[in-house]
């Protein structure tokens, strides 16, 4: 079915990605998976072709376009190429990042952190989870105390993506322990503030070429200047932006699917058994016919999601119903599709198995399956 979600500018566009990602993350991929990270350059050669800060003001650095079609081709054609991991790289900033910093920031906070993420010289993370929070972000312990023209801020973040390699970072911080979630704001902290230290870069299963990290925070004094918005409302910041990050996921999850199907379909048509393609025994050409449906529903259903978004009329409800049926789709279809590579879908050099890996983490981070069925289940007594 052909997708009606994109036109010529945004094709020419697409190209032009591809032209980076052959060039500048295909012949690296392997090395960084094995490293655990990626080379900082990704950011600045990114930075270069104008592939950050897509939506951020020209003024600041970016390209001055709102739209996130331009922000869901980049996710795409990272994960054509088994990069899934690199989408929280070179899209974290974009999709995770800039929203905050566009709507919320004054032009002199914008005009000291946008330039150099826009160029790829800074790089960007946000720190919400904690250890023992996971996505009940009302209950985050990480304190920032008033003290004159400064916070001081205790305490600790985890499953930080780009942990390791951020300059800036957003952070979700308790600034009034006695009005709950009203008493939550978001602070920028920088490299090189007393008392920010990095800890672990964590050993996940998969999504092995992005760090992830530990932060601690031990007396950080951070600058009013760095409040993003007003205090107090850092928590609806938060839920109002949650919704693009979890589109974005939900993208990488069925662009994802879909390239791990069509090299199934490529795979079982090469690979013989008795005599003949594997594809060709009815119960995996059946096997293979159903996939190809349940994906196809997932990008009419991702598809649909993404115009409201561009028409600023996408809900939390629908953030959430995408995110999950998408990511928990792309666990069965890896699944089903490595058992039909047989024994060598459980080699890692088969694209199948890291694909199996990387798929793992899309029903945890940006809120887990369950935590968008509540916001499901809510809104239907509401």
């Amino acid at each position: 079915m052909k997708r009606k979600l994109f036109e010529a500018e945004h094709e020419a566009f697409r190209s032009t990605v591809n032209k980076f990602l052959a060039s500048e993350v295909v012949p690296f991929l392997a090395d960084w998976e094995r490293d655990g990270m990626v080379d900082r350059r990704l950011y600045t050669r990114a930075g270069g072709l104008g592939l950050l800060g897509i939506d951020v003001d020209e003024e600041f650095g970016g390209g001055g376009v709102r739209d996130f079609r331009y922000n869901l081709i980049i996710i795409e054609e990272l994960c054509k190429i088994g990069a899934a991991a690199l989408t929280m790289n070179i899209s974290g900033f974009n999709d995770l990042v800039a929203p905050y910093l566009n709507a919320l920031c004054t032009p002199e906070q914008k005009s000291r952190w946008l330039p150099g993420l826009c160029a790829g010289t800074a790089v960007s993370a946000i720190a919400m989870t904690e250890p023992g929070t996971g996505s009940d972000l009302k209950a985050i312990r990480t304190t920032a105390v008033r003290d004159g023209d400064h916070y001081v801020v205790t305490g600790a973040k985890t499953f930080i993506s780009n942990g390791i390699h951020a300059d800036l970072v957003i952070t979700a911080v308790v600034t009034d322990p006695e009005k709950g979630s009203r008493g939550i704001s978001l602070l920028m902290l920088e490299r090189g503030m007393p008392g920010f230290e990095r800890g672990r870069k964590l050993d996940k299963i998969g999504l092995k070429a992005q760090d992830t990290a530990e932060l601690f925070f031990d007396n950080v004094r951070v600058p009013v200047a760095n409040l993003i918005g007003e205090e107090g409302r850092g928590f609806g910041y938060l839920m109002h932006n949650l919704a693009q990050e979890r589109m974005s996921v939900a993208a990488a999850a069925v662009a994802s699917m879909e390239r791990t199907l069509q090299n199934t379909v490529d795979y079982t048509s090469e690979r013989t058994a008795f005599g003949r393609p594997v594809i060709d025994f009815q119960a995996n050409k059946f096997t293979l016919a159903e996939l190809a449906t349940e994906v196809e529903i997932a990008r009419v259903f991702f598809d649909r999601c993404a115009e409201a978004l561009l028409a600023g009329e996408l809900t939390a409800v629908d953030a959430a119903m995408v995110k999950w049926w998408t990511t928990e789709l792309q666990q069965r279809v890896v699944a089903r599709c490595l058992q039909l590579h047989g024994g060598y879908g459980f080699i890692t050099e088969y694209s199948v198995a890291r694909d199996f890996v990387d798929a793992r983490g899309s029903t945890l981070y940006a809120g887990t399956t369950e935590i968008m069925k509540e916001i499901i289940a809510r809104s239907l007594t509401a």
